[in-house]
């Protein structure tokens, strides 16, 4: 893997997972970097992507706001860093999963822009777990910027990983057209979350804790991807979005738990 290679990764995933702007050298003509190899860089993007709410916490705290008015700031800035990317995955594919009667009805229902009652439901538990778990690590932790930033960082790993270990479930829509990461890509995307995601919690946690929130994590993913394997054989766009949710929720809440 060549530096250059990566760091051109690195942006393109910032590209596509937020909003933040990127230098468009990085995005000449005839440049053909699929997103599939893009696809090992999400953690490293997620790195930048968590700067922001990152930096908010520690100006909230000079102020001596609230644990529970800095969480929910915290939030609402990655959201609209990331253009509420994976929470609009998360709506659809809880609309999806919970009112869709077989497999085709599903996947109409998850490609429906409209939101239904378990999509509002869905980001607005999404919102209060996290803001809750981050409000709790505030009140608990000196170094609650480093566990917000962990949790933004091993997420975007793990849907990875959701994305590589499942079939796309179908032919057409993002996912499908930007192909599936290998296992090589899977797997440096893995390594990259967990280094960042122990470097920055090891200073915090006992080992023993942090080992306890990735099991967790990587529960999750398992039991999540059994759940799409039922559902529409697969994975799609939405799933891997609301992958990325899910793993935050339960990184947050078991990090919270854990301090």
């Amino acid at each position: 893997m060549k530096a250059g290679d990566f760091i051109t990764d690195v942006v393109h995933s910032v590209a596509f997972l937020s909003r933040l702007p990127v230098p468009s050298r990085f995005f000449s003509d005839g440049d053909d970097v699929s997103m599939r190899r893009t696809a090992r860089a999400f953690p490293a993007a997620g790195l930048l992507i968590a700067l922001p709410a990152a930096f908010l916490v520690v100006l909230l705290a000079t102020f001596d706001a609230s644990p529970q008015l800095t969480g929910w700031l915290a939030i609402a800035v990655t959201a609209l860093i990331t253009g509420a990317l994976h929470e609009d995955g998360l709506a659809d594919m809880a609309d999806g999963f919970g009112s869709g009667k077989d497999r085709a009805r599903t996947l109409d229902i998850m490609k429906d822009s409209r939101i239904g009652s378990y999509g509002t439901i869905a980001i607005i538990l999404s919102f209060a777990l996290r803001a809750t778990a981050l409000a709790s690590l505030i009140e608990t932790l000196p170094a609650r910027t480093a566990c917000l930033i962990a949790a933004l960082v091993m997420s975007r790993a793990l849907m990875v990983w959701h994305w590589q270990a499942l079939p796309a479930a179908k032919s057409s829509g993002i996912a499908a057209a930007a192909g599936q990461p290998g296992t090589s890509e899977r797997n440096i995307a893995l390594a990259t979350g967990l280094l960042l995601f122990v470097l920055f919690t090891l200073h915090a946690l006992p080992f023993v804790s942090i080992v306890i929130v990735l099991a967790a994590a990587c529960l999750a993913v398992a039991l999540f991807g059994r759940l799409c394997v039922s559902k529409i054989d697969g994975h799609t766009g939405d799933t891997i979005g609301a992958c990325q949710q899910i793993t935050e929720i339960v990184i947050l809440i078991a990090l919270a738990l854990a301090a």
